[in-house]
């Protein structure tokens, strides 16, 4: 658990106050507080996005971050989890029942209504409540075909990530070669800057003895002018292609950037792979076919669920409820049994009279009497709301349809289903050719950049000789200025020939790599 700083508390504090200025009841204030408390800072949600890079910073661990920071691949792997939940669904819509529970208040006023030509009256305001509890499970094609879909749906999903992880590696790779390879070139340009301060020094020592003239010194300032130059722009492409890096792993890049040194290195090894294991290898492991290979399966089940839409659906249903009603004022409920009491016991009374006349026998009329039991009875029942609920009789039902005649909608989507199928199966073949085609292409560039390798090796060796022996030949005096930097642009060249012969094919080689699908050193 984070610890709770200072400030976070002064900040919590803070916020009690404001709250209890605006006049927040103190129960809401706590539950908003410890929200508060649990919601982390925007610096550690910073913090925990853009971690600190490690610096000495290896491949490895550099394609570790891209996986964890890089946006393109964090936006890819957050589609599983949604797809995961549709399986889920998938499996509780076809064995599940749905179950929906409701509730409500309802308030009347007291008035009159009309309805057709009679007219209603309420002398008081009623209040009410209610319950439904509701049970419904469907039987259709969907139910039965979606597990099958969603399953295939989340598997496409799943090689969409493991085709952009490949994809970011790839990224990584390059750039991370990139940065080696502008470092390299900034040896090679520091080296000739040292080449030609020598030069000038010596151009220099030779003009103070005689030998040589102002033009060579004038030339040897220009030469190391010009180096200098050449050196500042290696430098400031090694910063570019770091903040490259650091944008490609999807993190922030450090104020200083020298900070942060490449620690791996890369061995020059002798293709000794074959072509047509490498197109097995590709057939089998390249992401964006077997991410193809999976859309096309969800394709061709979301074809078969489309024309599961033919048959028949079966619906089970099920349910309990009740209410209450209560009115607001029930005075006029006693009153009017206290009436009705009344009434039937003058009624009584009055046929006492004529039966004591008539000689018949005499009823007890004390029956009829409006009791303090029956009152408190009548406000009891009248006492409903909000959760005495008077029962409903529970229901059910069983619905079986057969869709007939739906002006050729279903033969719509079946036929754009199919198409969707068909065209991802052709986009599956189109794809398969393509990774035949890159594999090849790659398999026979990192040939051609290997045997690249051996030529500017032996340029390099030639032109480091010539310019030992046109230096020589500048220090004895047989040689002009004009030699010697011919020499030296020779060399460099043929320096950096070599550095990019030898960083292309590590290029090659990681494209091979991304075009089979798999690590091959």
């Amino acid at each position: 658990m984070t610890p709770i700083g200072a400030s976070t508390i002064t900040s919590i504090r803070t916020r009690e106050i404001r709250f209890v200025r605006i006049g927040i009841p103190a129960g809401v204030r706590a539950l908003i507080l410890v929200a508060a408390f649990m919601v982390p800072p925007r610096d550690a949600v910073a913090q925990d996005l853009y971690p600190t890079v490690p610096q000495s910073l290896s491949l490895q661990e550099a394609v570790r971050l891209a996986e964890e920071y890089n946006p393109s691949y964090r936006q890819a792997a957050n589609n599983l989890s949604p797809a995961a939940w549709n399986v889920k669904n998938a499996y509780a819509t076809l064995f599940v029942p749905t179950l929906s529970a409701s509730s409500s208040i309802t308030y009347s006023g007291s008035g009159s209504q009309r309805f057709l030509s009679t007219d209603f009256t309420q002398p008081s305001s009623t209040i009410g409540s209610n319950y439904g509890l509701t049970i419904n499970w469907r039987l259709d094609g969907n139910a039965i075909f979606g597990p099958g879909v969603q399953k295939a749906a989340y598997d496409a999903s799943a090689a969409a990530v493991d085709a952009t992880r490949m994809s970011v590696r790839n990224q990584v790779v390059q750039q991370y070669l990139a940065v080696l390879e502008a470092t390299a070139q900034v040896d090679i340009q520091t080296r000739q800057v040292e080449r030609n301060g020598e030069n000038l020094r010596l151009a220099t020592a030779q003009q103070q003895v005689g030998q040589r003239t102002a033009i060579d010194v004038r030339q040897a300032e220009v030469a190391k002018g010009q180096s200098d130059v050449g050196l500042l722009q290696a430098r400031q492409l090694v910063t570019i292609e770091k903040l490259r890096l650091f944008q490609t792993l999807g993190v922030k890049a450090p104020e200083d950037l020298s900070v942060v040194t490449l620690s791996d290195t890369f061995p020059v090894l002798e293709p000794e792979w074959e072509l047509n294991e490498l197109l097995s290898a590709a057939s089998a492991d390249n992401p964006d076919v077997l991410d193809l290979r999976a859309q096309e399966v969800s394709a061709a089940r979301s074809e078969k669920a489309t024309k599961g839409q033919w048959l028949p659906s079966l619906s089970v249903s099920a349910g309990w409820s009740g209410f209450t009603q209560q009115f607001t004022n029930g005075e006029f409920l006693v009153d009017d049994a206290r009436s009705q009491s009344a009434a039937r016991t003058t009624a009584c009374q009055n046929q006492n009279s004529i039966n004591s006349v008539a000689g018949l026998p005499i009823a007890d009329c004390t029956q009829f009497g409006f009791t303090a039991a029956q009152e408190a009875a009548i406000r009891s029942g009248n006492s409903t709301f909000p959760f005495n609920f008077r029962q409903q009789p529970f229901s059910a039902g069983l619905t079986i349809s057969l869709p007939i005649w739906d002006s050729f909608s279903r033969n719509v989507q079946v036929s754009q289903a199919a198409a969707r199928t068909d065209d991802t199966r052709e986009a599956l073949r189109a794809r398969e050719l393509q990774v035949h085609t890159d594999v090849s292409q790659q398999y026979y560039g990192l040939i051609v950049a290997y045997e690249t390798i051996g030529i500017q090796e032996n340029n390099r060796v030639s032109a480091q000789e010539q310019l030992r022996l046109a230096l020589q030949r500048y220090r004895i005096g047989s040689g002009t200025f004009f030699e010697l930097l011919d020499a030296q642009l020779v060399g460099v060249q043929a320096e950096a020939d070599y550095v990019t012969a030898l960083y292309g094919y590590h290029r090659a080689l990681a494209n091979l790599e991304a075009a089979v699908g798999q690590r091959l050193r």
